[in-house]
């Protein structure tokens, strides 16, 4: 029988966020004995951490820039790998078709970028940068850049790089196994 809520304690201030997780990580393990803590702690940091960075670039850099996080990671992916179908688009963005299709629309609207069909196949939109696109991503990305570097900043070369190569680690499995659920 599952265990009922029970209150939780009072978090407060800024240790919320690691507060929550370590109570979060307690809690699981007293009510579901024979949790792999290790895994939950790696997952729930991880996520944890990921959407403070992005909240963070997206508040400091792209949202003053007149983007947000989404058009920021559709330009950047056109402009690094240059004109695709809307679909390879959404793939190498890590976004779902539909949220590249009424992105680009806005992004098209806005002189960003330019959709036009596939000359193979008339029915597939085929996205490319204008050069309003490219200037406007390499201005944004030198100001995102820097506060990569402010966050990568907070670790020592050697931790960057170990946590680098976890993550890639990672990045690779995520690819490579059989049991992982992806968006393609």
């Amino acid at each position: 029988m599952p265990t009922p809520p029970q209150p939780g304690p009072e978090l407060s201030g800024s240790d919320d966020f690691l507060s929550f997780a370590e109570i979060a990580l307690d809690t699981t393990a007293e009510r579901l004995p024979g949790t792999d803590r290790s895994a939950m702690a790696m997952v729930l940091l991880l996520h944890r951490v990921a959407n403070t960075v992005v909240y963070d670039l997206e508040s400091t850099v792209h949202r003053p820039a007149g983007w947000s996080w989404s058009a920021f990671r559709l330009v950047f992916t056109l402009w690094v790998s240059g004109p695709q179908e809307a679909g390879r688009a959404a793939a190498l963005a890590g976004m779902s078709r539909a949220a590249v299709s009424s992105l680009s629309k806005t992004l098209d609207a806005s002189g960003v970028l330019e959709r036009g069909p596939d000359a193979r196949d008339g029915r597939t939109v085929v996205l490319s940068l204008t050069g309003k696109g490219s200037a406007a991503l390499e201005e944004v990305f030198l100001v995102h850049n820097r506060r990569e570097a402010e966050w990568a900043g907070l670790l020592t070369p050697d931790e960057l790089g170990t946590l680098n190569a976890v993550l890639r680690k990672l990045a690779r499995a995520a690819h490579d196994q059989e049991w992982v659920s992806r968006r393609r």
